[in-house]
């Protein structure tokens, strides 16, 4: 077929008729040796090319099995082989047979290779497909074998589940749109993969938060007041700032829930008003403590990349409460602690910041989770140990502790009754005096709350449920009163009878703000022949001994307006003592007291055991203001005081003191001591 010939053309003029003339080339000859041991190099080849290649057909031997022409037997197997058209025409083109012999080999090489290279990617790829078909066939059979024992492939089941889940979630397009792709990541995941179980616990947590769902509020302002009045006593500046959102909440849907910080005491109430806001408002409620806090991963979470991550606690709390506008009560708020950790106090900066709160982002949940809806309620026991960047998103509520009074209408209203049905007791079997409850009040427990009032009452209601038990007596009749009080509760551990004592000179009742509330702060001033050393004992801290410092020079510097000898100021050693001696005491505020002290102890002028003072002094003699008056005009009612001596400053926050303390105290206002002198000279 494709054996070279020459053929020439010749043209008849006469008939227009073409005339070829074909004759065999010679021109490539070769000896017949040669040719016969080509040819049987060519078919070797070819036989050996057959046995590789699986598809090549054995035909082609037969038909160069009998042609011993070199020609004839190349074009034949040119024609067998897997070649491009380009490539047939070049051997079409080639007129020399060993040429196109040469051209053969070359081709055959080259097939081969490629077939070599075709096997190695097969049994690569072989490998790779029996893995995945050993996996896949072993996963059927388990598949299988579930079925059989009742049981279901659990991840296909669950991705369809959680599907489900997320065609009828409410919540913003961009979170519904990630929990698809988190979806769909989980689904392609091997089972075995440590990564499924974070894919999985991310879309169940995104699930259970309330991208969209609010509870109802209540609008009725005069209920949600009732219901405020009847779980706390006084407390009017925080119930009237609801009230105040909530009839502003009416009219503008726009207000921001306000962030309320409340400053007290323990024991005042903080966190159960808290709980009184939610039922008042209709809010779901949920609270987290802060106390110890010095992790800032606590409050905003761990990115999911780390092992064993999760949300924090703003995140969890929101996911219990199962609504996006609770009240949230954050507690303790002033005992976080800063170390190589974080600040946490600079991670609540965006959680309580009403411009920022909106797109709140926990670093595991990596999206924008809107706390603009949120009545955040804070509590803390100290002002001053909230960071200043914190304390300025807050709106600040200070809680100021109970009167005697005020703590015996709590306990007939609220905490009698309670403990009462705690015990199992009945009403009609058991009573307790007023003058009871005050005797608790006042010789069993000191504090500015209700906790100790209420564990001491608690105690006595034990004591009769025992009885009831072990004499079986449950239909006797109970009752507390002043005079039996002590079997029940043993002897008294506070006796403020105490400051009926006439007071010597040198010693003068000061007012002091502690942690229990307000109470007396008696000091004392001794001098002794010596060099005009000062001496302070007590466990005084650094303000209060400036204080004392302040104070004698004040006195060195008018020693004739108070009639006080100099020399004796000079020569004789002066020593300041403040009891109790192991309870630390610091602050400004005694600054009179210590003044008057040590004038009394100069003059051997005795100071009245019913007069208080309390104040701040210069060098110049000026009284500045103090903090927590109301606080220590309870105490100073509570020990006995009648004349308490205060700043003229201090005036206004004399519209917080009860009046059933006003009408039993007289406060006398002063702008210097020599007004202060003034008063103790006339006593």
């Amino acid at each position: 077929m494709y054996i070279k010939y020459i053929i020439l053309i010749l043209k008849n003029n006469e008939k227009n008729i073409l005339n070829a003339v074909i004759t065999s080339t010679t021109q490539f000859a070769m000896s017949p040796m040669d040719e016969k041991a080509l040819v049987r190099k060519l078919m070797r080849r070819v036989e050996t090319y057959i046995t590789k290649v699986p598809n090549m057909s054995n035909s082609i031997l037969a038909q160069i099995s009998d042609v011993n022409s070199i020609s004839k037997v190349s074009d034949i197997v040119a024609n067998y082989l897997p070649i491009e058209f380009d490539r047939r025409l070049e051997y079409l083109n080639t007129v020399n047979p060993y040429k196109r012999v040469i051209m053969l080999f070359e081709d055959i090489k080259t097939e081969e290779e490629i077939l070599e290279l075709d096997k190695k990617i097969d049994i690569k790829l072989k490998k790779v497909l029996d893995d995945s078909q050993k996996e896949f066939i072993l996963r059927e059979k388990i598949r299988l074998i579930r079925e059989e024992l009742g049981d279901v492939n659990l991840k296909e089941s669950d991705v369809n589940i959680l599907k489900d889940k997320i065609d009828k979630f409410k919540c913003p397009k961009n979170i519904k749109d990630k929990l698809y792709s988190e979806l769909k990541k989980y689904e392609l995941m091997n089972s075995n993969s440590p990564e499924v179980g974070v894919v999985r616990n991310y879309i169940e947590l995104i699930l259970s938060l309330p991208w969209e769902e609010s509870s109802k509020e209540n609008k009725d302002l005069k209920l949600a007041r009732k219901r405020l009045d009847s779980t706390h006593y006084g407390l009017d500046k925080v119930k009237e700032r609801i009230i105040e959102y909530l009839a502003v909440k009416q009219i503008s849907e726009g207000l921001k829930s306000p962030i309320i910080c409340l400053v007290g005491p323990p024991g005042v109430g903080k966190t159960t008003l808290a709980k009184s806001i939610a039922e008042c408002t209709s809010r779901n409620f949920v609270k987290i403590s802060v106390g110890g806090v010095n992790d800032e991963a606590e409050i905003i979470g761990h990115r999911r990349t780390y092992i064993g991550s999760n949300p924090g606690r703003i995140i969890n709390a929101m996911k219990k409460c199962k609504s996006n506008n609770p009240v949230f009560l954050i507690d303790e708020i002033d005992k976080m602690t800063k170390d190589i950790k974080g600040d946490p106090a600079s991670s609540l900066l965006e959680v309580l910041d009403p411009e920022q709160n909106k797109y709140f982002v926990d670093s595991y949940v990596e999206e924008e989770f809107d706390l603009s809806n949120v009545m955040f309620v804070l509590t803390a026991n100290y002002l001053y140990q909230i960071p200043e960047a914190l304390r300025d998103r807050l709106e600040i509520i200070e809680l100021s502790g109970y009167t005697e009074y005020e703590k015996l209408d709590i306990a007939k209203k609220h905490i009698v009754k309670k403990q009462i049905i705690e015990h199992g007791l009945k009403d009609k079997n058991v009573s307790i005096s007023d003058n009871a409850i005050l005797s608790i009040i006042r010789n069993y427990t000191k504090e500015a709350g209700v906790r100790d009032l209420e564990r001491e009452i608690a105690k006595v209601f034990r004591k009769i449920s025992t009885s009831v038990v072990i004499g079986e007596e449950s239909k006797k009749k109970y009752s507390i009163t002043e005079k039996n009080l002590e079997s029940y509760l043993g002897k008294k551990k506070y006796l403020i009878e105490d400051n009926n004592k006439k007071l010597p000179y040198g010693v003068v009742n000061g007012l002091a703000y502690t942690e229990f509330g307000g109470t007396i702060l008696p000091i004392e001033v001794a001098y002794y022949k010596g060099k005009g050393n000062l001496m302070l004992t007590g466990s005084l801290g650094d303000v209060m001994k400036e204080s004392a410092k302040i104070a004698l020079s004040y006195i060195k510097s008018n020693y004739e307006y108070f009639n006080i000898n100099y020399e004796l100021l000079t020569e004789s050693d002066i020593h300041i003592h403040v009891p109790e001696g192991a309870v630390p005491k610091d602050g400004p505020s005694a600054g009179i007291t210590l003044t008057t002290a040590l004038i009394s102890a100069f003059t051997k002028k005795e100071i009245s055991n019913k007069i208080g003072m309390t104040g701040e002094i210069t060098l110049r003699g000026d009284v500045l203001p103090i903090g927590g008056l109301k606080e220590k005009c309870i105490g100073a009612h509570r020990s006995g005081i009648n004349t308490i001596i205060l700043p003229k400053t201090n005036e206004k926050d004399l519209e917080e003191i009860p009046e059933e303390i006003k009408k039993d105290i007289k406060f006398i206002l002063v702008n210097n001591y020599k007004d202060v002198y003034k008063v103790i000279k006339e006593e």
